[in-house]
């Protein structure tokens, strides 16, 4: 089974089988989808990134395509009795355009905002943020990738002028000589990529882990470095103190390639060793053996994720680790280099194209001129008309209901009542809208309180485009249409569009026009081949905003070309014929660039930046009254906001419910046995879960998975300082106390 064996949904005919990916994280693994009478199977492929392998989550990713709890109609909210009702989608779609036009004509186009997600299709992510900027003329959009890349892209583009998580092919992996995991746990999160990491160690390769527990990642480490949480930059700046103390700096390569390093050689001048043990609790012994590793081998390789990047100083954690690449030579290196691991599906190409409150699409800047005159010139509007920045995704969420924020919000493919930091808090902002929309496949804890539902197609209903973790853009191929009454996202835009525009023209109804241009036939469109009355100014927005992917993804080409992540090379048919093309790839028949930084840096004198970065103290320390630190993760078989592993049988069984992780010693001083019901509290909220006791974890420390709802929900708890440069929230550290429940 190849790629391109079965092309897009034809009218009348569902496709037997088609290789896609899988719907979870962004390693995307290759998988072929195959349906008969007995429903909907998944066969793992052999695509580079997997290697013929799936974790428990991709396996069973097809039992979602037709479960009983999946929504098949719109929702709307009854006013006489405050429960959601099905409707038409004429009644939910008139709902909405009046709910805007009512807060925009009383509060101005601000009132409304918009909140998308990492999982969406680069198409989708595309049109999201189109959508926000033409037709609802709102600065207001950010999305939950905020809470899981921001630090990262933030350090990357502030070091070499651009962000591509792995700026290099996942299979270097395996064979870098020494390898350093930051704050990460692939084993759990993306389990597949740990073949990368069996196959280095097999090679003779050393992995050394920085993690403040034993995860199933750390046991499998040469050496494992156990930091107090919030004290990773103090150990990069420890490890890069003792590569210029031994002599381990290229320097040749600091000079040809970056600047700015004598201010970092200065700033890292005072974390001798011991002050970071003291500080971290990270022994000088592995500290020193830890440097030896990464300043003697020969392909180096350092990683960072979410436990490194999740904290109110994320951007110069990330940088400081950065710096050490930096100093020992490595980034455009073969085999060598610095990258971060993206999380979401989408989570690189969702940051790319438009839906982050400060970037248009091919990661443009919103405040540079020529950037808004390119982009304007494709979506065929003057550049002042579109507006300037939003403000980051926590911010925009705290400030929802308020007398200065918006009143209305749409949200695609997120559920901030559960990933959102201080997540009670949130909750109450979103119950204080005037209009709340949630366009989603099940009735997730946000869409439970939405005014307005929208079932929307799942990812194997839909074609579009994905970006893994490498900038790899990827096709995902629809095995079947959706249901009768569900409609893709890009349908969804493409319905509000019209109407908003058949709203502002006098005389014209909304409920009669046109809601898009169609080529395939999909739920919710006009059929194949018909085309919009564009005499009508809802028929002109619909022609702006395409429910058909390939259309979306041709203009998203031009809209992206010349800016940092340039699609405009890269075609549907490209990827068909390649195992996916890697970004930026300006023209069809030049080159694509599976690594980066080979000859220069992607800023405007070719050099690297380094930038002197100092620890500072988590945004909230303990005290008597919250004397432990928590910190939140991932488990195996649940996804994010969990709601979608929630809802499927063996991971539900697998892991189906919280639980608070803590050391036996601070269990037997509190009287905890495994499995007793324990409450954890912060000045935020608590959460209530059962006791897991593990030597793995600091006595200091207590952990948490996220992807739960009700009293287990560990985002009650959490910090919502954020990062001044990012907008990143402290997920990984707040002050806590346990006692029993």
């Amino acid at each position: 089974m190849t790629d391109g064996a079965w092309s897009a949904t034809r009218p009348g005919r569902t496709p037997q089988q088609v290789a896609t990916h899988c719907p979870y994280c962004a390693l995307q693994c290759g998988m072929v989808l195959r349906e008969d009478d007995s429903g909907v199977t998944v066969h793992p492929r052999q695509f580079p990134t997997n290697r013929g392998g799936l974790c428990q989550k991709g396996w069973t990713a097809a039992e979602l395509l037709d479960h009983p709890e999946r929504l098949t109609t719109p929702l709307v909210r009854d006013p006489a009795t405050g429960a959601l009702r099905p409707a038409s989608w004429d009644v939910a779609l008139d709902r909405i355009v009046d709910g805007i036009r009512a807060v925009q004509d009383d509060a101005g186009r601000d009132a409304v905002a918009v909140f998308g997600g990492g999982g969406l299709t680069n198409e989708k992510a595309y049109a999201l943020g189109k959508f926000a900027r033409i037709a609802l003329r709102t600065r207001h959009i950010d999305y939950n990738g905020r809470f899981c890349m921001s630090s990262a892209a933030a350090a990357g583009m502030r070091a070499f002028g651009i962000d591509r998580g792995l700026p290099f092919p996942l299979s270097d992996l395996g064979r870098a000589d020494t390898l350093l995991l930051v704050g990460a746990n692939p084993a759990e999160t993306m389990p597949p990529l740990v073949r990368w990491l069996t196959e280095q160690r097999g090679n003779g390769g050393q992995l050394i882990v920085v993690d403040p527990r034993v995860t199933a990642t750390a046991r499998q480490a040469d050496l494992h470095l156990q930091p107090l949480p919030g004290t990773d930059l103090a150990v990069a700046n420890a490890l890069l103190h003792i590569a210029l103390t031994e002599g381990w700096v290229d320097r040749a390569y600091v000079a040809d390639r970056t600047s700015g390093f004598e201010a970092v050689r200065r700033s890292v001048a005072a974390w001798w060793p011991a002050r970071a043990e003291q500080l971290s609790g990270v022994p000088v012994a592995d500290l020193e053996a830890t440097a030896r590793a990464l300043g003697t081998g020969g392909r180096v390789i350092i990683l960072t994720a979410r436990g490194a990047e999740q904290h109110a100083k994320g951007v110069d954690t990330v940088t400081a680790y950065v710096n050490l690449a930096l100093a020992l030579g490595l980034p455009g290196r073969d085999g060598s280099g610095y990258g971060c691991l993206t999380g979401q599906g989408n989570g690189q190409g969702g940051r790319e194209h438009g839906q982050k409150a400060d970037q248009l699409p091919g990661y443009r800047r919103i405040d540079d001129p020529v950037a808004r005159a390119h982009v304007a010139g494709v979506w065929g509007v003057l550049a002042d008309e579109l507006p300037g920045p939003g403000v980051p995704a926590y911010q925009l969420l705290d400030s929802l209901g308020t007398p200065d924020g918006p009143r209305a919000l749409l949200v695609f493919g997120s559920n901030p009542v559960i990933s959102a930091p201080r997540a009670a808090r949130i909750e109450s902002r979103l119950r204080d809208l005037d209009l709340l929309v949630v366009a989603d496949l099940l009735l997730s804890e946000t869409a439970a309180l939405a005014d307005v539902v929208l079932p929307t197609a799942q990812w194997a209903e839909e074609d579009g485009t994905m970006t893994n973790l490498e900038g790899r853009v990827l096709r995902r191929r629809a095995l079947r249409p959706p249901p009768a009454e569900v409609r893709t996202d890009l349908a969804i835009i493409s319905a509000l569009a019209a109407r908003l525009a058949a709203a502002e023209a006098p005389g014209t109804a909304a409920g009669t026009v046109t809601t898009g241009t169609v080529t395939t036939g999909a739920a919710g469109t006009e059929p194949a081949g018909v085309e919009p009355d564009t005499s009508l100014p809802s028929a002109r927005a619909a022609a702006r905003f395409p429910a058909d992917p390939a259309a979306v993804f041709a203009e998203l080409r031009r809209a992206s070309a010349g800016g940092a992540a340039d699609y405009a090379g890269i075609s549907w048919a490209r990827i068909d014929a390649a195992e996916g093309v890697y970004w930026p790839c300006p023209t069809e028949d030049g080159p694509d660039t599976p690594r980066l930084f080979a000859e220069e840096f992607a800023t405007p004198d070719g050099r690297a930046r380094f930038h002197p970065v100092d620890h500072r103290p988590a945004a909230e320390e303990v005290s008597a009254a919250y004397p432990l630190h928590f910190t939140t993760g991932r488990v195996l078989a649940q996804y994010q906001s969990g709601t979608q592993t929630r809802r499927v049988a063996a991971l539900r069984r697998a892991a189906g419910e919280a639980f608070v992780e803590l050391h036996p010693d601070l269990a037997a001083r509190l009287g905890v046995d495994d499995g007793d019901p324990v409450r954890v509290t912060s000045r935020r909220g608590e959460l209530c879960a059962p006791a897991r006791l593990s030597a793995g974890i600091r006595p200091d420390t207590v952990f948490a998975p996220f992807h739960y709802a009700g009293a287990g929900r560990a985002n009650s708890v959490t910090n919502d300082a954020v990062d001044p440069i990012s907008g990143m929230p402290e997920f990984k550290i707040c002050a806590v106390r346990l006692e029993k429940a």
